[in-house]
């Protein structure tokens, strides 16, 4: 006996040696866990890892507060410091834990953290009227778009309106002015010809009786 408890001993003192060798390099354990983005089936948790140590994945401990459900996230070769949850109950109370995984192990497990997710009815919280405003601002600043593109398509018709206007009218112009013309060249020739009497006829010139110059001696 006293063989086997002297074989023991150093036995024991080398694995709590080992022992202390793995806790002095584990990582510390997360800080400033948060859970944000509540939902009715879903949230987000993120957290800090202190600087200074080699931090290659997580674990996080999900349970409901009722005890019915636990699951166990786990994920390495990663440098995320946040995950969804998904798959959670409505309106229910749940914990987590959240531990940084490093070379020679893991950390001793965060705070626990409460949260409670949200009910179906309140997918759109109290900023819902907010979203609501930013909608209607949307909207206003859509009409303001239209009415300034309608405003822009009748200035720009009542200028096309008026240069056609304009055409038309110097059409006219020049119009009359070739008409005044050809009245002014067909004037003189009118002045040179027969004219008509009344009846319609032309006017005879009447003959003259041929005059007799007597002299006497």
């Amino acid at each position: 006996m006293a063989r086997f408890s002297a074989f023991l001993n150093p036995v024991l003192v080398l694995f709590s040696c080992d022992l202390c060798l793995v806790r002095a390099n584990r990582p510390p354990s997360p800080v400033n866990v948060t859970v944000t983005q509540l939902k009715a089936n879903s949230a987000t948790v993120s957290w800090d890892v202190p600087e200074g140590d080699v931090v290659i994945g997580y674990a996080i401990l999900q349970q409901r507060q009722d005890g019915q459900m636990q699951r166990f996230i786990r994920e390495v070769n990663t440098t995320n410091r946040a995950c969804v949850l998904w798959d959670l109950a409505e309106d229910a109370d749940y914990i987590i834990q959240v531990q940084s995984i490093g070379l020679y192990g893991e950390s001793q497990a965060s705070k626990r953290v409460h949260f409670r997710t949200l009910k179906e009815t309140d997918r759109l919280p109290s900023n819902s009227s907010n979203q609501g405003d930013i909608t209607m601002e949307g909207l206003d600043k859509d009409r303001q778009l239209q009415t300034g593109e309608i405003i822009i398509i009748v200035a720009v018709l009542l200028m096309w309106a008026a240069v056609i206007a304009l055409f038309c009218r110097q059409y006219d112009i020049i119009k009359d002015n070739d008409s005044n013309n050809n009245k002014e060249k067909t004037k003189p020739s009118s002045e040179h010809s027969t004219p008509e009497r009344p009846s319609g006829g032309l006017l005879r010139s009447k003959k003259k009786s041929p005059s007799v110059n007597i002299i006497e001696v």
